[in-house]
């Protein structure tokens, strides 16, 4: 089942044109790592699939269900229902965490089921200390994120969307504010997931393990989908001179 598919997507800025005719699919249980250049586009196809952003032009779908489309050239958003519902299909962990401060981990975890999708008090509690011990902090419930390393905050924000039971998780550059120490303990995180047959779009730089846990691997410079693939061909093989040529940079 395709739980996510994008066709078309047109976005700029002030007239600068940053994604150009952007079309990609995700299955379920799929891991897509999406690698790039910076300006190359990739948070802004994050933001636009999440909603962060509106798109210029283009069709967008959850589950197979149409969300956005194109009427006249323009992109049409749905009723606020339906995009509640589209809301509810994925969770986003962005690389600066975006915790709220005067709330402390559990309530950072729990108050968006319970306030917002008003499912059971109880239940919720229940399960946020249970992936709050998934992610290793069992015992930090009741500290305040100033009281956390940025690890700590960031293995906050998985637990956070992972509450949700979304779909998709998404991470946007999810170690890039942390130190390599602290890194790879946010990456074993994820790898789980993978293992868990978790579908997850990651936009990251750390190669080796975009190549070790991906299904897929796209590579974007300037707005484009410039090359895609398996890992062991996208990384290790590319075709794409620009896909070398960005390659052989991190490995200098």
């Amino acid at each position: 089942m395709k739980l996510l598919e994008i066709n078309n997507l047109q976005k700029s800025f002030d007239g600068k044109t940053v994604l150009k005719d952007i079309s990609m699919s995700v299955e379920k249980g799929e891991v897509v790592s999406i690698l790039g250049p910076s300006g190359s586009g990739k948070s802004t196809l994050l933001r636009c699939a999440t909603f962060l952003e509106t798109m210029d032009s283009g069709e967008l779908s959850y589950c197979e269900k149409k969300i956005v489309t194109t009427e006249n050239g323009k992109a049409v958003y749905p009723s606020k229902s339906v995009m509640r519902e589209a809301h509810s299909k994925f969770g986003l962990v962005f690389q600066n965490f975006n915790l709220f401060p005067h709330y402390n981990v559990l309530k950072n975890v729990s108050d968006a089921p319970i306030s917002v999708m008003k499912r059971d008090k109880d239940e919720v509690l229940e399960e946020s200390r249970k992936i709050l011990a998934k992610v290793g902090l069992a015992d930090k419930e009741k500290a305040y994120p100033c009281e956390l390393s940025g690890g700590q905050q960031q293995r906050v924000a998985i637990a956070r969307a992972l509450v949700m039971n979304p779909d998709i998780l998404y991470f946007d550059e999810p170690t890039s504010a942390l130190d390599p120490e602290i890194t790879a303990g946010i990456l074993r995180i994820m790898k789980e997931l993978a293992e868990e047959k978790m579908t997850m779009i990651i936009v990251t730089h750390e190669i080796d393990f975009a190549r070790a846990v991906s299904d897929r691997v796209i590579f974007m410079d300037g707005g484009l989908i410039v090359e895609q693939g398996k890992p062991e061909d996208v990384i290790d093989n590319p075709k794409n001179e620009r896909t070398k040529n960005f390659l052989k940079k991190l490995s200098v």
